[in-house]
This record gives structure tokens, sequence and C-alpha cells, in this order.
């Protein structure tokens, strides 16, 4: 190990000495590993990939308890320390799941409006962290065209799908044209947006799309 080398370790260690890396899902001293053991062993692990009118989608963990807490957390009170958690658990699913079926990495947009009021686009910061670990870029292929009331508000499934129809466009197509494409979004519910992006994504020329969330809720 080289002086550069020595000096960078040491400032890790104190780093991870003054501010120990903490557990995104129960908020425990983890040392150096993204999760505690505890939650390790004990997180609500989803190991389907669920089919729907989206095609495919993965996740690596059910939408509940502490991870229901974390992902809101992440979501509307800007927690995006976890985030090299949750993109090492997606990473690691889509491996899994869809090995060798993808291309490129892309996510679904919010709207400006939302952006502005939020400070940030969740997909895309989840993608981002993601394509880390693959020492690759997000692509970004659509846009959000509205800014329609948010599908947490709306429970009926078909009320949710008219919600987002029509609310996005492509980015410039010719850049996915003929590739196939991992869609990123924070959580799987009824799939009606990624279903819709899905859709607008092929229709531009994608050659196929898979879908990945941090989290699934489980079917009733």
């Amino acid at each position: 190990m080289n002086l550069n080398d020595s000096l960078n370790q040491m400032s890790k260690d104190l780093l991870d000495f003054f501010f120990p890396r903490h557990c995104p899902f129960c908020g425990r001293v983890s040392e150096k590993a993204l999760l505690c053991g505890q939650c390790a062993r004990t997180l609500p692990r989803c190991a389907e990939v669920r089919t729907g009118p989206f095609g495919e989608c993965a996740a690596p963990l059910y939408y509940e308890d502490a991870v229901r807490d974390a992902l809101l957390a992440f979501k509307f009170r800007g927690k995006v320390e976890n985030l090299n958690c949750f993109g090492a658990l997606m990473a690691e699913t889509a491996a899994s799941a869809f090995a060798d079926r993808f291309d490129a990495v892309t996510w679904t947009p919010v709207s400006r409006k939302r952006l502005k009021k939020r400070g940030f686009d969740q997909s895309r910061m989840l993608c981002a962290s993601l394509c880390v670990d693959w020492h690759t870029q997000p692509l970004e292929t659509l846009r959000k065209t509205r800014d329609n009331p948010p599908q947490s508000g709306l429970e009926d499934a078909a009320e949710r799908r008219a919600n987002v129809l029509g609310a996005y466009e492509p980015v410039d197509p010719a850049a996915f044209r003929g590739k196939r494409l991992l869609l990123i979004d924070d959580i799987l519910t009824t799939g009606a947006t990624l279903t819709e992006c899905v859709r607008v994504l092929k229709d531009a020329g994608a050659a196929d799309v898979v879908c990945l969330t941090l989290a699934m809720v489980r079917e009733k």
C-alpha cells in the first residue's frame, strides 16, 4: 500500500469512527456493513418476479414495516444518505432476475413541478445509485408532461391507470431505439406507472423493457 492509499484508508477509518454507518431500516450502527445483522436476517425479502401489463418486475424487498418507513423517509423527508444501501440491494436483485436482459438503465421521472417542490427525483436517484455498482450512467428516456395527482392518493387500480395515461413522452428515441431497458421506480403497487412508461418506451422503439423497484406491495 502506497502513501496515498494509506492516507485515504486512514481518512475513511476516521470518518467511520466519528460518523458510523447506520442501518437504513432500524437506525442501529451497522459498522461498515450496509445493513445491521438483524435487518439482514429479518427484512421482508422479495424473491418473486411479478408479471402484469408492465411485463416483468423484480424488487429486493416487500413494501411493509421497516421497509415502508425507510422508503417514505427517503421519498418525503429527503433521507438520501441511505441510497448506497438501496442501490446495492437493487443491483443485486437486477443481476439475479434480469442478467443479460438489458443494455441500459433508465427511470420513471417526476414532473417538473414535483421536482421543484421535493428537490429531487427519487427514481432517478435510485437509478443513479444502482448504476454506481456497475460503473455505468443512467439513460434519460422519458419526460413527464403533466403534474397529475400523486398515485399514492388513489386506491382503485383503474383510477391509477387513468391518472398516468398520456403523462409521459419519450426523450430522444434515437438514443434507445432497439435497446433493451431496465426501468427503475421506487415502489410497485398496482403497476399503473410502470405500465404506462413501458408502453411509451416500446412505442418509441425500445426492443424490450424489464422493471425493477426497491420494494413491491404483496399481492392479496
